[in-house]
């Protein structure tokens, strides 16, 4: 009887060592690879929807409005980019990794020597690749329909990291955390109807029942919109410390129940 040795594939993380930085950025490249080549059908297609998406809001709100004011038109064309940041880290990850779970390839996932960190910090990246082209698009979109005058700040690099850090982190949580798959797929199409309905990212808090607004000073979409605004124009927005604050706790919070949900095994 002979036996036959399996090797493991060229771009599998050494399972010899596995602490240090080397470890971790081998670890992180393996999981950026498995995304993009499981995506390499739909990459383009997904950031051709998210433009899509973020294109449709701009112009069509401009329906509303036998000529809309410079003020409306402002505030749509800083708080669609928003959507276009985290939609895919907040609703398409967990939609992905619940149809993982419902084929039964969660376990396998979950076994890679790879760090919890560093799986998560890959499909953040993802979401980077995935969200920014729509971003900029958008913004192309609504500088041509209304020349609303943005006055880009240095800190969008910034701001929009961070905004799709804690929307990614958000969609993480739920899909590691929720065992039930169904579960998740009902809470994300749920998270869709709230951002669009009922968070001030395309309108003014103001324009909320006082209590639907002081609900949304301690959720992170609205504070995400906030940001967008005060890296895109000059005075629209206030106050935009605490938005910073919120909007990062929330990630932070996020980050550590998907990195612990991950390090759970079955």
């Amino acid at each position: 009887m002979t036996t036959t040795t399996l090797d493991a594939p060229a771009w599998a993380p050494s399972t010899t060592l596995r602490s240090g930085p080397g470890y971790w950025l081998t670890g992180y490249r393996t999981m950026l690879r498995w995304h993009l080549s499981s995506l390499r059908m739909w990459l383009f297609l997904l950031v051709m929807i998210q433009a899509l998406i973020g294109v449709g809001y701009v112009l069509g709100f401009a329906l509303f409005f036998s000529e809309i004011p410079r003020t409306a038109a402002l505030w749509v064309s800083t708080g669609t980019p928003v959507l276009n940041l985290v939609l895919l880290g907040m609703l398409l990850g967990p939609q992905l990794v619940a149809g993982v779970k419902q084929q039964g390839g969660y376990d396998f996932v979950q076994a890679l020597p790879v760090p919890r960190t560093a799986s998560a910090a890959a499909w953040y990246t993802v979401t980077l690749i995935g969200g920014i082209p729509g971003m900029i698009i958008t913004l192309l979109a609504a500088q041509v329909r209304y020349d609303p005058g943005f006055t880009v700040s240095p800190a969008v690099v910034p701001a929009t990291l961070l905004i799709v850090f804690t929307g990614t982190m958000i969609g993480y949580a739920l899909a590691h955390a929720i065992a039930n798959p169904m579960t998740t797929q009902l809470i994300t199409q749920a998270l869709v109807f709230l951002a669009m309905g009922f968070a001030p990212i395309l309108f003014p808090a103001e324009q909320m029942p006082a209590w639907l607004a002081e609900l949304n000073e301690w959720l992170p979409l609205g504070h995400m919109a906030t940001i967008m605004r005060d890296v895109l124009t000059d005075g629209l927005v206030t106050d935009v410390g605490r938005s910073y604050l919120v909007v990062s706790v929330w990630g932070a919070v996020c980050c550590w129940l998907a990195v612990r949900a991950l390090g759970r095994r079955r």
